[in-house]
């Protein structure tokens, strides 16, 4: 079976003390409260800064034994001229304590500088660096990329070849790709709307469930484009799925009423 887990990214926002958060709450018992109120969150931090293995330690602490997080690698990984340079630094990020985490360790992000052209060497090298497995646990790797030259059925290749979940993108801003390439989905909304009381209306939110349930089933949705030809395997899919970006304030509220409508008919 596969599992399906929502959440937002990060969970220090100022405007979440006015939307989110009881405003009687310590901010250092926010990570407590959020991820008591979604499935998963994003850790966004790990892009700008490195962490200690006791800071790891201490978010698995503060959340249920079944809550997990995905985490985005530093920026040093991946903001770079030539990818295949990079396996020193995802080495280093790997070695940085993310596996103090436990079973609350999901998803590995990499994201891609906007600016990054697909190149098919360079990608292939940086996606054959991303380690299966560390300290006896497997990694599982997203790589999120933005540049419009990445709708190519060379990159969707290359991402099922090394078993990495393209990041399923849904923003104007940057490429968007929809092709499932590994053995989970990773959806990022960031089209939320600040007079949307939930971020996205009623409509959006149930459109967005059915197509996450059809990714958990190993189906593929009919109403999203993909760029290869070949189907994926039908397989139960993990999905992770956060709202980030758009009207952020609104992140927690849209996430909730996801979580509540992909309860509905389960």
């Amino acid at each position: 079976m596969s599992q399906i887990r929502v959440g937002i990214g990060g969970w220090t926002y100022e405007p979440w003390r006015e939307t989110f958060y009881p405003p009687d709450l310590p901010k250092t018992r926010e990570l407590e409260y959020a991820s008591r109120q979604l499935t998963s969150i994003e850790i966004n931090g790990t892009f700008y800064r490195g962490q200690s293995p006791a800071t790891f330690r201490k978010w698995a602490d503060e959340t249920p034994e079944d809550f997990v997080f995905s985490l985005k690698a530093h920026r040093v990984t991946t903001n770079r001229k030539d990818l295949s340079e990079a396996k020193s630094a995802i080495d280093r990020f790997i070695e940085t304590g993310p596996l103090e985490l436990g079973n609350r360790l999901g998803p590995i992000l990499w994201q891609l500088a906007p600016t990054k052209r697909f190149n098919a060497d360079e990608i292939e090298a940086f996606l054959a660096y991303l380690p299966r497995e560390s300290g006896g646990r497997r990694l599982r790797h997203a790589i999120e990329a933005r540049h419009a030259s990445f709708r190519d059925p060379g990159f969707i290749a290359l991402a099922r070849k090394y078993g990495a979940a393209t990041v399923f993108a849904h923003s104007a801003k940057y490429a968007e790709l929809y092709d499932v390439t590994g053995e989970f989905i990773y959806l990022r909304l960031q089209e939320s709307q600040s007079d949307e009381p939930k971020g996205y209306a009623p409509a959006g939110i149930t459109k967005w469930a059915q197509r996450i349930k059809q990714w958990a089933v190993g189906g593929v949705p009919d109403d999203l484009p993909v760029v290869a030809a070949e189907r994926p395997l039908e397989i139960p899919r993990d999905c992770f799925v956060y709202v980030i970006s758009g009207a952020k304030e609104r992140a927690p509220a849209a996430a909730m009423a996801l979580i509540e409508e992909l309860k509905r008919g389960s």
